[in-house]
């Protein structure tokens, strides 16, 4: 079977620098026998730095990156000359990555802009050196402080995929074959269930040059948000969509009762989602005439619908109509 390159999380050992010392350094030349303290501070340990890109959009180059270890400030010198701050360890991140503490889930920073950078592990301050400590009553002090200690600890660093619209169903309703149909995205498709085992993402034109990003994830079946089907791994990408679309195929038994269970996937999964703009397309319409659509108008729930076909292109234009209308609002 051939390996998917989309991952969305990952689990990664992290550790920033340790400052450097400070000195402990008398100033001695030719003429100046006593010349006193001089020692310099010591330099900051590097940070690990988060960087967003958009030209990423998996994980995949952090998959086997277990360690990531910044560089530790060096200690100060005569001359009071402060020793150099540890090199940062910059780690660039596709848009959408949220990093949390593996131990207690807490969440840290998120990334979603390109080239913004998140500091999630501050490196240790550097000591003073022991000119610092010099007073009236100790006019030649041989302290000087040792550098702090960096953070570290394990941390996750998790992917919800950055889209205006996504795309909300059961496996086979024709999610994948919709978004092949509007966009350049190739998705896999197949007459069998759980055909996408990875989200995809596809660019919609609209009117007048304007356009919206679509994102497919795998089906959602009963009982999702408890971990079944492909379940937790891929509701989380629907937490940043503005819009979702809920695809109910028209041969369903009952259209009202397989949106009503996909509705309660994602309430209970995280009651926020209901927050969002949802519209609703009825997909294969192609199989039906003008009557038996409005025979099926009369028990459909109290949301913006439309009956498509990505096979004719049936309703597509209104579709987009009622999403941009959302994605507005």
């Amino acid at each position: 079977m051939e390996k998917s390159n989309f991952v969305d999380f990952v689990k990664i050992y992290m550790r920033s620098g340790k400052g450097g010392a400070g000195s402990v350094h008398f100033r001695r030349e030719k003429f100046v026998p006593k010349g006193g303290p001089d020692g310099g501070d010591g330099g900051r340990g590097g940070h690990i730095i988060l960087r967003g890109s958009s030209q990423l959009w998996t994980l995949l180059h952090l998959k086997y990156n277990k360690h990531i270890i910044a560089e530790n400030g060096r200690s100060g010198g005569g001359s009071q000359s402060t020793g150099a701050s540890g090199k940062d360890r910059i780690i660039e991140v596709p848009l959408g990555t949220v990093a949390k503490k593996a131990d207690s889930g807490e969440k840290i920073c998120e990334v979603v802009k390109d080239g913004k950078e998140k500091i999630l592990l501050e490196g240790g301050k550097g000591g003073l050196g022991n000119v610092h400590f010099k007073s009236s009553a100790n006019q030649a002090p041989r302290t000087a402080q040792p550098g702090e200690e960096g953070q570290e600890g394990w941390y996750i660093l998790e992917l919800k995929i950055l889209a205006d619209v996504g795309l909300v169903g059961y496996p086979n309703a024709g999610k994948s074959t919709l978004l092949s149909s509007i966009s350049a995205a190739k998705p896999k498709i197949a007459d069998y269930p759980f055909t996408t085992l990875e989200p995809n993402l596809g660019l919609i034109k609209y009117r007048e040059d304007k356009s919206f990003v679509m994102a497919d994830i795998p089906g959602i079946i009963e009982n999702a948000h408890q971990g079944k089907g492909l379940g937790l791994r891929f509701l989380r990408h629907i937490e940043r969509n503005s819009v979702l679309l809920f695809m109910v195929p028209s041969d369903s038994k009952n259209i009202r009762e397989e949106y009503n269970t996909l509705f309660n996937e994602l309430k209970q999964y995280n009651p926020e989602l209901l927050d969002k703009q949802r519209v609703l397309a009825i997909s294969k319409s192609d199989l039906l005439d003008r009557e038996l659509m409005e025979l099926m108008e009369r028990d459909l729930p109290d949301l913006s619908y439309v009956f498509i076909s990505s096979v004719t292109n049936y309703g597509i234009s209104r579709m987009k109509d009622l999403i941009w209308e959302a994605i507005n609002q």
